[in-house]
């Protein structure tokens, strides 16, 4: 019989407010926060300061690295340290599409003004443009050494008079110090600015698309004017001389008018590098944060308060001319320089404020409030590194008071409560799995297992291990500086604070008859205590309290690193800093065993609920089993690629988690000394881990400051089965990898695969990534295929024989799967192709061989014929010959069948351009129709009566008398 064991799954994940590798933002109202939280998104109503949604997708794994918004005012763009993007529905929830393309994280994310396009720039130097309703990637653009920090759309503005912009362009900057504008007609880089001597962290244009913004790790800002006309005309602006036929000389001596110009540099108060840079909706100010604690706000002046400025200018320039003159100093007024008349980049551009944020800021976003005049304020809200969120206020200065310093900028509003601001360092369990008690630098909090609200935030010192009391009213944590500290739920407060140890206390653990503890610490000693209740006189009247009383102490040779009792309290297990476990009586402190075999020093142990089994975890990656009855090493296992730095056993059985600081919390079985599941989700060092005490739930808590619960399921595990689906993953893995390299995901070498040749070079490249995914799909295409065609050939086969007079034959067998779906061969494979995600479509054909291709190509005739989804069609199709142009052109056989697809194809698109012509015209029959029979002219009786009363007196004015 095989054993089977019961499956651990991830239960819920909190603790994070805002983490630190992707920037936050408004949602499009102004009322909620929208937040990274690891690998989900997290919605905060920042008013209430709760969290009112998460958005998780179970198949995603890697964390959030960029978030930005779509001016549908519902979608929300989020890219992913694994290069996926996925677009999510604010009401629903939900992902809308998921895009892969890049092959490293995404760093930047922008919506055309449509929301139909999106573009991403990527860690590994590429921008994508996405057709967002198509759901497919359009093209690939090449050009930046390092990874892209920030992208734009620009309109190219309309050539005729009147006419609406479309989006013709894009900016792009980078960490190679480059700022790129892409032609996104011709699909290549139309001009480089190369101004920054450091990386481009971040750029913004205005809103009317005159004026861009860059910074980087320069102590200022680079303003620049972007020019409409350039923009307008496009390439053609440098080709008109030619065309007019003059000679070459002129050509060269003529310049090339530039899209944009560098107008100014604005000195910036941080010496950090800049960070995120942002126009304010309203166009009036203008946000730059470094990495540092500020966030540095301008305002941009109006042309007439320029010309005030200017005026003023000119007047002292005059002042001090004249009082040159009455001093005599003739040369001196002379020599005093005119006034600049040119408007300057520092002219329009004023610092005003500076915003001060309790730690490191990570990104800021300001609020979509365009008519700041009304509000009175502009807010912001920011993500500082500690995971925490603070809103703040800055008022604007009245019109009268326009030139003076407002009043300074206000926090209104700070999410901190439901995180640490450091690494939780230890957790503990309360006896029911009701409580959770999580300890930190300075922090302690107790959270609600079931709803993982955090019901109390009490201030410690730096916390290293803790434990409820008996009772679960009472939590007792052991310092950094050597107190112990006690802890009163009810009260929310600390009633005692012991001065227990001179090192830090590494390990505590309660006895396991409940009325007392023990603790090692790095000064070497183990002390033993006994819980007891003292008198304290409050007021007038006498209390008692919960305290611990010193009871005996054990000198240990190295700094104590954890000890542990075992359950029938007849041993105690210390490990020690010279890598050795001692055993010794409880009741005598007699020695008993000495462990020895770990290299590096034993970080944490425990032993199982019969007291017949030790279990140590080292820092030297390993675990070690040993027998407590003779001191013998049962099993050494290399567990995991880091030091492991936490290991419980599950009560009652001889089953055992471990945690480490490669990311993985590992599930063990103690007696086969077999490895049972590897439970991933963590995104950086895992400190601890606390069993349930029926092993129904684990919790661990990590460097990333979040806590986790993996709950007991139903699910049974096979040991066989999981080592399976570990080698299927790691096969998984180096295959796509694999497809990277050797260019199966084109790199630009040579033609494109699966586009066009283009005389671009390595510019342009196909948008899409094969992924195992698109492999899936491109062999159940195949498969589809493969049976479809058998299926055909067998009756024509049959029908044939039957034709040349053949007797005796017997018809020809369906396919079984065919009749278990009712589906004919035809349905088959329009079904395979249609279950496709759009976004995967181009690779997933690109796995098929051409025998494969040539099939495809004849079903699609069929499926023209038929009116299947036109749309469908027309892609496979012109992928299909663009990616195969070469074989087919050599292949005279396929012609036949292609004038026929030719053929089928134009009766059928000529079709619909007649249905929807049809529709078109009845819609706008009916929209005049509701026009005329909803709309009427309003006429107002009073005034035309005083107009006509005007008119009347103008005339009695007016009078011309013949003499």
């Amino acid at each position: 019989m095989v054993k089977a064991y019961q499956r651990y799954t991830p239960r819920t994940i909190f603790g994070v407010v805002a983490s630190g590798n992707s920037n936050i933002i408004y949602d499009a109202e102004g009322k909620y926060a929208i937040s990274p939280a690891l690998e989900d998104i997290s919605v905060w109503d920042l008013k209430k300061g709760e969290l009112v949604g998460t958005w998780h997708d179970s198949d995603n794994k890697a964390e959030v690295t960029c978030i930005t918004g779509s001016p549908d005012r519902d979608s929300y763009a989020v890219g992913y340290a694994n290069g996926s993007i996925r677009i999510w529905s604010m009401k629903t929830s939900d992902v809308l599409v998921t895009f892969n393309g890049h092959r490293s994280a995404v760093t930047a994310l922008a919506f055309d003004k449509s929301g139909s396009r999106l573009v991403s720039g990527s860690r590994d130097t590429d921008l994508i443009v996405w057709d967002v309703e198509g759901e497919v990637g359009i093209f690939r653009l090449r050009g930046h050494k390092d990874q892209v920090t920030s992208v734009r759309f620009l309109s190219r503005p309309s050539l005729v008079e009147g006419g609406k912009p479309t989006d013709g362009y894009i900016l792009s900057s980078s960490k190679d110090t480059l700022i790129k504008l892409w032609d996104l007609s011709t699909q290549h880089c139309m001009e480089t600015l190369v101004a920054h001597r450091n990386e481009v962290w971040d750029c913004d244009t205005s809103a009317d698309e005159t004026m861009l913004i860059s910074g980087g790790g320069d102590p200022d800002i680079k303003v620049w004017k972007i020019n409409p006309e350039v923009l307008k005309r496009g390439l053609g602006v440098g080709e008109e001389s030619t065309e007019a036929g003059e000679e070459d000389s002129a050509m060269e001596n003529a310049e090339v008018p530039k899209a944009i110009t560098f107008y100014g540099s604005i000195p910036r108060q941080s010496k950090e590098r800049l960070t995120t840079i942002e126009f304010h909706p309203s166009q009036q100010f203008l946000g730059c944060q470094a990495s540092d604690k500020t966030i540095e706000l301008f305002r941009i002046r109006s042309h007439e308060e320029i010309k005030k400025k200017m005026s003023r200018r000119r007047k002292r320039q005059r002042e001090k001319q004249q009082q040159l003159l009455k001093k005599g100093d003739v040369e001196g007024a002379a020599a005093e320089e005119p006034v600049d008349e040119a408007i300057q980049a520092t002219d329009e551009i004023t610092p005003w404020h500076i915003v001060r944020a309790a730690a490191k800021v990570r990104s800021f976003a300001f609020a979509p409030v365009k008519d700041v005049e009304k509000v009175g304020h502009i807010n912001l809200v920011a993500s500082l590194n500690n995971n925490t969120v603070e809103v703040w206020s800055a008022p604007i200065p009245s019109a009268a008071k326009a030139d003076e310093v407002a009043d300074e900028p206000s926090k209104t509003h700070t999410l901190e409560l439901a995180g640490h601001r450091s690494d939780i360092r230890t957790v503990a369990l309360s006896s029911d799995d009701e409580l959770l008690c999580s300890a930190s630098n300075n922090q302690l909090k107790i959270w609600n297992v079931k709803t993982t609200s955090c019901i109390r935030t009490m201030d410690c010192g730096y916390a290293l291990c803790c434990a409820f009391l008996p009772g679960n009213r009472h939590v007792i944590v052991g310092t950094k500086s050597g107190h112990l500290e006690l802890f009163d739920l009810g009260s929310s407060s600390m009633i005692e604070s012991i001065e227990a140890h001179d090192g830090a206390i590494w390990s505590l653990q309660l006895r396991p008859d409940r009325r007392g503890l023990v603790t090692g610490s790095a000064d070497k000693d183990v002390k033993f205590w006994d819980f007891d209740m003292i008198e304290e006189e409050v007021g007038n009247a006498t209390k008692k309290r919960l305290s611990l009383v010193h009871m005996r102490t054990l000198k240990m040779s190295d700094d104590v690193l954890c000890v542990r009792y075992s359950p029938d309290q007849k041993m105690v297990a210390v490990s020690l800093l010279d890598a050795t476990v001692k055993v010794f009586y409880h009741d005598t402190l007699k020695f008993f065993l000495s462990l020895y075999g770990h290299k590096l020093p034993v970080l944490s142990m425990d032993i199982s609920s019969d007291s017949n089994l030790l279990v140590t975890c080292s820092a030297d990656k390993n675990v070690k089993l040993w027998g407590l009855d003779f001191g013998d090493c049962h099993k050494s296992m290399f567990a995991h690629q880091e030091s492991v730095m936490a290991v419980q056993f599950v009560w009652n059985t001889h089953y055992f988690f471990t945690a480490s600081k490669d990311r993985t919390i590992k599930y063990w079985d103690g007696d086969k000394f077999e490895n049972i599941l590897k439970l991933e989700g963590h995104h950086g060092e895992v400190w601890a881990l606390a069993v349930g005490t029926y092993g129904n739930i684990v919790v661990s808590a990590s460097h990333d400051r979040s806590l986790r619960i993996w709950q007991k399921t139903e699910d049974q595990v096979f040991l066989e089965e999981e080592r399976e689906q570990e080698l299927d993953d790691l096969y998984e893995a180096t295959l796509t990898a694999s497809f990277e390299k050797t260019g199966m995901v084109d790199h630009g070498e040579g033609e494109n695969v699966g586009a066009p040749a283009t005389s671009n070079g390595d510019e342009l490249a196909s948008a899409g990534k094969q992924t195992m995914d698109t492999l899936k799909s491109g062999e159940r295409i195949m498969e589809a295929l493969e049976l479809a065609d058998q299926e055909i050939n067998a009756w024509k086969d049959y029908n044939a024989g039957i034709a040349r007079g053949e007797r005796g034959l017997s018809k020809p067998q369906r396919s079984p799967l065919l009749i278990s779906m009712r589906q004919t061969p035809e349905q088959h494979v329009w079904n395979e192709l249609q279950r496709v995600r759009p976004a995967e479509l181009d690779e997933a054909l690109l796995v098929l061989p051409f025998s494969a291709v040539t099939s495809l190509l004849n079903w699609l005739d069929i499926f023209v014929q038929r009116e299947y989804n036109i749309n469908l069609v027309c892609r496979v199709l012109f992928f299909l010959i663009k990616s195969h142009h070469n074989q087919i052109v050599a292949n005279r056989i396929m012609r036949p069948m292609l004038d026929s697809v030719r053929r089928n194809l134009r009766a059928g698109l000529q079709k619909q351009k007649d249905v929807i012509g049809f529709n078109v015209a009845a819609l706008n029959y009916i929209r005049r129709d509701y026009d005329a029979n909803n709309t009427s002219e309003f006429f107002d009786e009073e005034a035309i009566r005083k107009e006509e009363e005007k008119k009347q007196e103008s005339e009695k004015k007016r009078k011309f008398m013949k003499m």
